[in-house]
């Protein structure tokens, strides 16, 4: 379930098919100053997220220049993406010194128009009592439904330095409408400094241990089933990147662990971030 950080290469990382998320695909692009990736991806819809740098997107014809304005880091500034619709062939070129660039992407059968986002969709929730203050940046989000077939992209970061997210422990493995519906989930991890850390957790069945995976700057986790839970050290903040692409329909519906379905209430905004996630 953990890829270690390493250098794809511009090779994807969760290639089409994988295995242990069908419904999912990732990759990290690096590129410099006048260089150009050319990609198709069949069978999959795509979105394209400078994660710093800037790029100008061409696909099929049309042009979305100047795509991404983060120097540093992901920290530095709001994330831009572009839709891409299934099987269509890209070319990214970079236009700043450097850039590296995410591509995610769920499994579709329908072909949809391409289009930019250039303002994320928000949402904060948690409180810093609970250790859960995150912030949810939407690229492909609730305001997106009509204009996308699967595919849910988004940029979560911690708020506050420790703590968990992805809690109260929920899963999306099943579909059993209107409970849950499944949905791959793949993510890519950033801290801030980058030699903090962070554990992912996936219990695969309710009152039986899981598994636990430390998380380094650039970890990848492909979760496939069960609750998954994460936190970050204390005195780190973290990011991470999220794709869920779903079996038959995009709207996600998680199914909150029964042992701690309670804490819904208890934390402040969960209720809005679900309503959110969509």
């Amino acid at each position: 379930m953990h890829i270690a950080p390493h250098d794809n290469q511009n090779k994807p990382i969760v290639d089409a098919d994988d295995p242990t998320v069908p419904l999912n695909y990732f990759n990290i692009v690096k590129l410099t100053k006048g260089q150009s990736f050319d990609y198709q991806v069949p069978g999959y819809e795509t979105c394209i997220v400078p994660a710093t740098g800037t790029v100008d997107v061409h696909v099929e014809g049309m042009d979305f220049p100047k795509l991404g304005n983060r120097v540093a880091d992901v920290w530095d500034g709001e994330p831009e993406g572009v839709y891409i619709p299934v099987g269509a062939k890209v070319t990214i070129n970079c236009l700043s010194d450097e850039t590296e660039t995410f591509i995610a992407g769920a499994r579709y059968d329908k072909v949809l128009d391409p289009f930019d986002v250039r303002v994320p969709d928000k949402v904060q929730y948690g409180s810093d009592d609970t250790k859960t203050h995150r912030k949810i940046k939407h690229i492909l989000g609730q305001k997106e439904h009509d204009k996308v077939g699967r595919l849910l992209v988004s940029e979560l970061f911690t708020v506050g330095q420790g703590g968990w997210s992805g809690f109260p422990a929920h899963k999306h493995d099943t579909d059993n409408l209107p409970h849950e519906t499944r949905h791959d989930e793949t993510y890519n991890f950033r801290f801030r400094p980058k030699h903090g850390s962070g554990v992912q957790i996936l219990q695969r069945e309710e009152g039986k241990p899981g598994d636990a995976y430390q998380l380094m700057d650039g970890s990848t986790i492909m979760i496939d089933k069960g609750y998954h839970p994460c936190a970050v050290m204390p005195g780190y903040e973290m990011y991470y990147f999220t794709i869920l692409g779903g079996l038959s329909q995009r709207s996600l519906v998680q199914f909150f662990q029964p042992t701690h379905a309670y804490q819904v209430e208890t934390i402040p905004g969960i209720k809005d971030m679900v309503a959110k996630f969509k």
